[in-house]
């Protein structure tokens, strides 16, 4: 099956310190994948090459011909990193989630309204609509993030620690939402650090330390020994060291990297 994204021998880089090394695979259309490994392991930054928002130092992300339109891929950023303090109602940022197809400033028609309404039905937020959005609780913050999401109604969803600081309530509901894209054949991708979590609901993992330690079937990528593959890759990362930028060049840097 051709892949909704290919990750071509990708790496990006910091100030020249790789905080993605020459990772491949793909993602396959409606597959539903956690990416998770030791604190500093790339992570976010994958996560952020696949939107588009951190060029590849070198290496490619490519999408599938059914993926390539305006609006086809949608980023939930991590919470840590929203900033609530607007005086935005909680209709107004739900209707966001409509930009790619009415445009900033264009009328919100039936259509759009209507699903906006299913979306916070979905989400739990109905008569939420007049809220501001920095009068909410965390949990309803992401309810509501997600709803824009909904609306958005992109084939490829990229969740970054979409549950951190969440309670149980809100957190089952959210799941149930995920399980849904996935049911309608929506490709997602979720940064995650609950192991617990990723076992029961996320069908397929990439487990990663910079560098990619292993990806498939969760119970394969989650083994004992891949995790404590990670665990050493990340006790002997060395920041100080310089990254290959050129393909080919991959065993002189590891070379380079032990020798520090």
């Amino acid at each position: 099956m051709a892949c909704a994204i290919a990750l071509n021998d990708l790496t990006v880089a910091y100030q020249g310190h790789p905080a993605v090394h020459h990772v491949s695979g793909g993602f396959t259309p409606g597959s539903l994948t956690a990416i998770v490994g030791p604190n500093g392991a790339g992570k976010s930054t994958l996560l952020a090459a696949i939107a588009g928002l951190r060029a590849p130092t070198s290496g490619q992300v490519v999408f599938g011909p059914d993926y390539v339109a305006p609006g086809a891929v949608a980023l939930l950023a991590q919470l840590s990193s929203m900033n609530p303090d607007f005086p935005l109602r909680v209709l107004e940022v739900v209707a966001m989630g409509a930009w790619v197809r009415v445009g900033a400033f264009g009328a919100l028609g039936a259509t759009e309204r209507s699903a906006i309404s299913h979306a916070l039905h979905q989400v739990g937020l109905e008569g939420f609509e007049d809220r501001l959005v920095d009068e909410l609780s965390v949990g309803q913050l992401q309810r509501v993030l997600f709803a824009r999401l909904i609306v958005q109604n992109a084939p490829i969803i990229l969740l970054d620690e979409p549950f951190s600081a969440l309670d149980a309530a809100t957190t089952r509901d959210l799941l149930s939402v995920i399980k849904d894209w996935q049911r309608a054949g929506r490709t997602v991708v979720a940064v995650l650090h609950n192991f617990d979590m990723v076992r029961a609901h996320f069908p397929q993992t990439l487990l990663m330390a910079r560098e990619l330690v292993a990806w498939g079937p969760t119970e394969q990528a989650l083994s004992t020994e891949n995790l404590e593959q990670a665990q050493q890759r990340s006790l002997a990362w060395q920041d100080s060291a310089s990254w290959c930028a050129a393909p080919g060049s991959r065993e002189r840097h590891i070379h380079e990297h032990k020798g520090h």
